[in-house]
């Protein structure tokens, strides 16, 4: 996954400033349209003015009292930056003049182009890199980042738990079994008190772990939103998933996770297509909580937009209203996508976008 995504030379993300969308091999939120972002400001900006409200704090830690760092993980071009920063303009300029953006991204490609795609919001940017700021104050964001991370596979096997690994063989790419790589995976799966039968595959996301710890030491007050597709730890790791869920999308098409007895549909064109793997969110939160943070909510993405208003917006435009019904419809994005909220230094706030249902399905 790590060569097939993010080769600079050969990686998926690597060579293109964008890949989903109509022309693209999926769809995300973002490619809905900009309601989305227009969401998004509403819970950034509720955000911003908590942090604003005990200035002895902030400035006990030597932070700007009048900044608020948004830095957005797996940004690309910039697209949801964007369209937050319009809502944020037209909608609550104070906020706006306070906002001090950050995209971060591996993609020197995405990068280069988000200039053109911020528009008159490149005024808001501070950094485009491919790391976190070494430290900020405000929110940060990570609308599907950890699904598309690099995992491991491991299969349970009847003498033990064996990792898949990828090797290549007169010019093809297959998988093979062998002892694990190391010794944190079957760790990983004691902690959880997970105990696999004999022939479940399933991944595990080791990196989601190291990056959230690292995101946590960046973070020196404030929030952060995960959104990803994925699964609480007891069902992710059951029968309901026995196969695994590493899964590949090419021109809108999902194959996978493999079948018995067939190679694995991820191992085709390597590079040029994308390959993913659901989150377990229960590892992730408690790894959060483990650094610091407190998880403030965890919910579904449906329940998520309804309490920052989505039912409320104006949809006479019929392009918006089919925007957002795709956003909430059970089923669709709404109900495979979850919300992780998680807060550093600011308690336990009753925010908006946890007001309507704390509900996952």
């Amino acid at each position: 996954m790590e060569l097939a995504l993010y080769d600079p030379e050969a990686g998926y993300y690597a060579r293109a400033a964008q890949r989903s969308g109509r022309a693209g091999d999926f769809f995300t939120s973002v490619d809905i349209g900009p309601v989305f972002g227009e969401l998004l400001e509403i819970q950034l900006a509720e955000m911003a003015g908590l942090l604003t409200r005990d200035k002895l704090q902030l400035a006990s830690c030597n932070l700007q009292v009048d900044s608020f760092d948004i830095v957005e993980a797996a940004a690309g071009n910039g697209r949801l930056a964007a369209d937050i920063l319009h809502a944020a303009r037209r909608r609550d300029p104070a906020f706006y003049d306070r906002l001090r953006l950050h995209l971060v991204d591996a993609s020197p490609t995405a990068r280069a182009a988000q200039a053109h795609v911020l528009g008159p919001g490149i005024e808001r940017l501070a950094s485009s890199s491919a790391d976190l700021p070494a430290t900020f104050h405000g929110a940060l964001l990570a609308n599907e980042l950890l699904d598309a991370l690099p995992v491991h596979q491991v299969v349970m096997r009847r003498d033990g738990l064996r990792e898949v690994y990828v090797e290549a063989s007169r010019g093809a790419l297959r998988t093979s079994e062998g002892p694990p790589s190391t010794p944190e995976l079957a760790a990983y799966l004691d902690r959880l008190g997970i105990a696999l039968e004999p022939g479940w595959r399933v991944e595990i996301n080791l990196r989601a772990i190291e990056w959230i710890r690292q995101a946590a030491r960046s973070l020196a007050r404030g929030f952060m939103i995960v959104i990803d597709y994925g699964h609480e730890a007891r069902e992710l790791y059951s029968v309901t998933h026995a196969g695994g869920t590493l899964t590949t999308f090419a021109r809108h098409t999902m194959a996978g996770p493999e079948r018995p007895a067939e190679a694995p549909a991820w191992l085709e064109d390597a590079g040029d297509r994308d390959i993913t793997a659901h989150v377990d969110f229960t590892s992730v939160r408690v790894a959060a909580e483990a650094a610091g943070l407190t998880t403030i909510g965890f919910l579904d993405q449906t329940y998520f937009l309804m309490g920052l208003g989505a039912a409320t917006l104006d949809v006479s435009d019929l392009k918006k209203r089919l925007a957002l019904k795709t956003l909430l419809m059970p089923g669709g994005l709404g109900s495979t996508h979850k919300v992780l909220i998680l807060g550093k230094g600011v308690g336990a706030p009753a925010l908006a976008g946890c007001s309507y249902r704390m509900r996952v399905t």
